[in-house]
């Protein structure tokens, strides 16, 4: 059925740090996963960002070009609907597979002025965070490794801007963007062979 997972222990131990941070510093609401950020105070996260792709479709499976399999690009994304200028300072991208407790990427530092994000690039200004590997990229979902059913994109309007050092950690990358996050929006396509 699935391909036996050739990440090396290093990666399952980074994935296993993930899980255990996803109950302390994220809220499960999916009974595995990171199901979605939100902030320790008592605000209530919006949902009213629409995040769209010209090259991806909702439940659809996602292009082959943005997989391990392709190109391994980090894909084009549009959104709309971000609150109000005095409430949105900054923007933050999550890619994950919520069942696999997986981070694919991490973008923060985007610009709210900002209403896409091209195939393959980072926004100036924007930053990218450490993914479930350590690295600072975007990780191309890789269907034979991940066994990932669904990749999920999340865009998060921010009340102030993420400031992390440059060893931070996924950890903490997840956690300044859940303190800070007012409204999201996700595309959530499938992974497969």
């Amino acid at each position: 059925m699935f391909s036996v997972d050739r990440r090396s222990s290093r990666s399952r131990r980074a994935g296993a740090r993930l899980a255990a941070a996803c109950g302390a510093v994220l809220v499960a609401a999916a009974a595995s996963g990171c199901e979605s950020l939100t902030s320790g105070a008592e605000v209530e996260l919006s949902d009213d960002i629409n995040l769209t792709s010209t090259m991806m479709q909702a439940g659809e499976r996602i292009p082959k070009l943005y997989t391990c399999r392709g190109e391994g690009v980090s894909p084009t994304l549009q959104w709309s609907g971000l609150p109000d200028d005095d409430v949105t300072e900054s923007l933050a991208l999550v890619a994950d597979a919520p069942e696999q407790a997986t981070v694919f990427w991490v973008l923060y530092g985007i610009d709210p002025q900002t209403a896409e994000l091209r195939q393959g690039t980072v926004p100036h200004p924007g930053e990218q965070g450490p993914n479930s590997e350590g690295r600072t990229s975007y990780d191309p979902p890789c269907y034979e490794q991940d066994g990932a059913d669904e990749i999920r994109f999340t865009l998060y309007a921010l009340s102030s801007d993420v400031e992390l050092a440059d060893d931070a950690s996924l950890e903490a990358a997840l956690g300044a963007i859940a303190d800070r996050a007012v409204a999201r929006g996700s595309l959530t396509v499938t992974n497969g062979p």
